[in-house]
């Protein structure tokens, strides 16, 4: 048995592919003292049995950015370790046979070209011609990638360790993890035992690379890990006759992928309804296993494949394969620091795509270990977007029924999880369900997207173009410009921060000024030292000690653990009191009117202007509100204890009824927010946008003489800006915008939209995106002409700086 150290810099707990690419890239940046533990043989969980597709196309920038990266170490590792990796670049094809998934793809093609990912759409008959054992029949249309390609998952992960071990880490095989050790929010080391052996490993940190057993790794580690092992299903053919190199072949629609391999077929399958595994924990002695087969599971895809590929019916079946893959609740793998603890890194659950993925992710995450920040945005993937009652079993079993199949499912706009639902509930839950709220989820969190009209389904009908609801969200927006709505906004994270430093914390973490009087809000970024942003809140001041911030649903949980994290030597005390608030926006022309029929309390301008909040009586019960707006309007979001929630929604609902006012929902605050220009966490700024590029200076005050990120903002405002954020809006009403979309100026592609949806007051399709500037004034970049293109179509667009909606937001001020 090898020789383990009795102490490590980093120890790596799982040998597949994840794990050896973390230790490869580790000591390519010079990391001592790495070690890698392997309960089994490398590779020996799922690495062994992929399915060794390379595909460069995500579905954001960045994740296309790491997959990229992938097939280009790939493409030299062989070089590097002597190891053969089987790497290919074969190309790929993936056909639609919908006019809907043709739209899924050509909107794919087009954004790969904003990426720099060469692509080129193809008709069903260019299709034959580069794959001629294909049936076309139904085939609407095909997008090909040319430096696509496949290998050998196996020696990928070898020639990583093997590059690992050349650069001084000890890559330790039949050496399982027995325990971890932990003081506060730090591991100290693990156990290890070797057969009868046993020992100790004092650790500076740990990598969690534990693939299927990384939920198992996590809880020793006192971490949350959400994901589960689903089988997974493909056939291998006898040799056929003649058959050479082939692109890899995706057939989403009949939930298949092909790829030619020494002479033979594999065909694969993403099923919809999948079969989760091992819910009562994965054998202690599994290595190289195979799980029994399922021929009547796999029967339907294997019929279509036949029609498909009619050679199929010719081959014998060589190998008929079912193996584990861990997937997680939103089939995104999970990457980074984990929120509970201060020393533990993870890197799993990769949904199938582990090949694909782990050059980039291994390089990602050795990047962030070694400079202890993001080298860009990691959001789709950082493990703080996991909710801790995701680690819940029945939650990830019932849940991962799913999330396989999604891989190939239609990739809809607002397209919802069926499974695992109902978990988090808002106090109005009922009452919107009750008056035909048709429910989304985020972070676990149901909220009502739309309302449905009397007689209409209360469903969504899924499309590329104009969905169901598209006239509902329409006539929301329009009471909310018009008149008054009233929607459910308790989802939003709510982080109490209260202490004798509450105040100076506050101006060390975030880059506005929280120097101000009790009940004054303040709209501001946390930033960090690059001046990016790593949070987009409001902060009310409720106390001479104690602040409120508020949050997105979905990065409640990461931006509280940002707070903690830079806590220091502050005496603060940070709770999160999200659920023990429910709160409902009241927005549009008459919410003065609305509140002052059901409140005592005084809502003019004198008493509580834009940006302060105050106590109130409100029917029978107390509430506090809090004068901001996400929409554009005059408005009020009212906080209010759960107990009272209830009463309150019911006192509202009825006095709105002299008002017209109409429930709405997430789908017109998004269309609401985009018309004014306001930007959305996630999409249009992030870790790696620069608050001045963003077009958020006024929320930084570089006055206060030390905030994380103050040096990055004053060196961009002396060296000028790169990119700036523009406002777009489609001059043709009819072409809908979701988000990635290419931008063109004056003809060039310079950039993507960051989100888009419909401005159903100003009548068309609006985006918000960046484009390059450096050296340029404001009139040389609005003096270009713009386009998008729209699913291979250029659609002219106006572009602005300021908002479109209300530039000088009178309406929410009056």
């Amino acid at each position: 048995m090898a020789e383990v150290p009795s102490q490590a810099r980093v120890v790596i707990i799982g040998g597949g592919v994840i794990g050896c690419s973390v230790a490869y890239h580790l000591t390519k940046l010079g990391w001592k003292d790495v070690v890698l533990l392997e309960r089994k043989q490398l590779t020996s969980g799922t690495t062994w049995h992929a399915a060794g597709l390379i595909a460069q196309l995500r579905a954001t920038k960045n994740m296309t950015k790491l997959a990229k990266y992938s097939q280009e170490l790939y493409g030299n590792l062989e070089e590097e370790t002597g190891v053969a990796t089987g790497f290919k670049r074969c190309g790929s094809i993936t056909v639609a046979l919908t006019d809907e998934r043709r739209e899924e793809i050509f909107r794919q093609a087009a954004m790969a070209r904003a990426f720099g990912v060469d692509v080129e759409e193809i008709s069903p008959e260019e299709v034959l011609k580069r794959y001629e054992h294909l049936n076309i029949d139904g085939v609407k249309g095909a997008v090909y990638l040319d430096k696509d390609g496949q290998g050998d998952p196996g020696n990928i992960a070898l020639a990583l360790a093997k590059g690992a071990r050349q650069r001084g880490a000890k890559v330790i095989e039949r050496t399982a993890v027995a325990a971890i050790a932990k003081e506060g929010r730090r591991v100290t080391g693990v156990d290890w035992q070797q057969g009868d052996e046993t020992g100790h490993i004092k650790a500076d940190m740990i990598v969690n690379c534990g693939g299927m057993w990384g939920h198992e790794v996590g809880r020793m580690a006192g971490t949350n890990v959400p994901l589960h092992a689903c089988e997974h299903f493909y056939i291998v053919t006898e040799a056929i006759p003649g058959l050479t190199q082939l692109p890899v072949l995706r057939v989403p629609d009949e939930c298949a992928y092909y790829k030619e391999d020494a002479g033979k077929m594999l065909l694969g399958a993403f099923e919809p309804n999948a079969k989760p595994w091992a819910m009562n924990g994965i054998p202690k002695d599994f290595e190289f296993d195979q799980l029994p087969e399922d021929f009547d599971h796999f029967e339907p895809i294997l019929e279509a494949a036949v029609e498909r590929m009619p050679m199929l019916a010719e081959a014998g079946i060589h190998t008929f394969f079912n193996g584990p893959e861990s997937f997680t609740p939103d089939d995104a793998y999970h990457l980074g620091l984990a929120p509970e603890m201060d020393n533990v890194w993870v890197a799993a659950g990769f949904n199938s795509i582990g090949i694909q993925s782990a050059g980039g992710a291994g390089m990602a995450l050795s990047q962030w270990m070694d400079e202890g920040e993001k080298p860009f945005d990691l959001g789709d993937v950082d493990i703080s977007r996991m909710q801790p009652f995701q680690g819940n079993k029945t939650y990830l079993f019932e849940r991962s029924k799913e999330t396989l199949g999604l891989l190939y499912a239609d990739h809809f706009p607002y397209r919802q999880k069926a499974t695992a639902r109902g978990i988090r509930r808002t106090p109005f839950h009922h009452h919107m369900i009750e008056r035909g709220a048709v429910m989304g989820e985020i972070a676990g969190w149901e909220r009502a997207n739309w309302f449905a009209r009397e007689g209409q389904k209360p469903e969504y009908e899924y499309s590329w173009k104009r969905q169901n609801f598209f006239d509902n969200v329409r006539e929301e927006h329009m009471a909310v410009r018009q008149n008054v709505g009233l929607y459910d906004m308790s989802s939003f994270g709510k982080i109490r921060v209260e202490g004798r430093d509450a105040e100076a914390y506050l101006n060390y973490i975030g880059g506005g000024d929280y120097s101000v009087p009790v009940g004054k809000i303040v709209y501001t970024q946390f930033l960090n030292r690059r001046g990016g942003i790593e949070a987009d809140v409001t902060v009310t001041r409720l106390a001479e000690h104690a602040y409120l911030v508020v949050t997105p649903a979905a990065t409640r949980l990461s931006d509280e653990t940002w707070m903690r994290r830079n806590q220091r030597d502050f005496d603060v005390v940070i709770t999160d009191v999200t659920s023990g608030e429910g709160v409902l926006a009241v927005m549009g022309p008459r919410s003065r009117e609305l509140l002052q029929a059901v409140s005592p309390n005084d809502f003019t301008n004198d008493v509580n202007p834009f940006g302060t909040a105050q106590e109130i009586e409100i029917g029978m019960g107390l509430a506090r509100v809090h004068r901001v707006t996400y929409v554009g309007e005059l408005g009020w979001e009212i906080y209010v204890s759960a107990d009272q929630a209830g009463h309150v929604f019911e006192t509202l609902a009825e006095a709105g009824q002299n008002f017209d006012m109409r429930l709405c929902g997430m789908h017109m605050m998004d269309s609401c927010r985009i018309e004014k220009g306001f930007r959305h966490f996630g999409h249009d700024i992030t870790s790696e946008d620069h608050v001045l590029e963003a077009g958020l200076g006024f929320a930084v005050k570089t006055s206060k003489p030390d905030f994380i990120g103050r040096e990055a903002v004053l060196d961009k405002k002396e060296a000028g800006l790169d990119m700036r954020m523009l406002q777009f809006k489609l001059t043709d009403p009819e072409p809908l915008l979701y988000h990635n979309e290419p931008v063109l100026r004056d003809g060039e592609i310079v950039g993507y939209l960051t989100s888009g949806s419909y401005g159903h007051h100003l009548g068309g399709a609006m985006g918000l995106g960046y484009v390059p500037c450096k050296g340029e004034k404001p009139a040389d970049i609005l003096a270009s002409t713009y386009e998008i293109d729209v699913m291979g179509t250029r659609v002219k667009a106006e572009a602005s700086l300021k908002p479109m909606y209300d530039p000088s937001s009178e309406r929410v001020k009056v």
